[in-house]
């Protein structure tokens, strides 16, 4: 995924300076887990290996929930999104993974 704006977890854009903090914005995703491979998983978890099914799915379910939050800053005029914060969670009664990503949408120019 190619990104058309600078998103980072840092609270400021080196050699940019801000010059307009436009509002907060959110991006979210919620995949479901498919029980056959929750069954594989619950195998490697017994013994000793990752899940590569669900890595794919969290992986997956972080890019949609960053894209999302690029496009709210896009919509805003934003050149950047910063202070940028993923959590994770499970929903409903445990069958579901929610990926919430948040930031800072800001006006930045660049110093010289």
């Amino acid at each position: 995924m190619r990104r058309k704006i600078t998103l980072t977890t840092s609270s400021q854009l080196e050699g940019y300076q801000i010059t307009e903090y436009l509002d907060v914005v959110f991006g979210e995703a919620i995949v479901g887990a498919n029980i056959f491979r929750d069954l594989l998983a619950s195998v490697r978890d017994i013994v000793g290996g990752r899940s590569g099914a669900y890595e794919a799915e969290l992986r997956k379910a972080r890019e949609i929930a960053l894209e999302e939050l690029e496009q709210a800053a896009i919509a805003r005029g934003a050149d950047a999104v910063i202070g940028i914060d993923v959590d994770y969670e499970t929903v409903g009664q445990g069958n579901m993974l929610m990926v919430t990503a948040s930031g800072t949408a800001v006006k930045a120019s660049r110093k010289y």
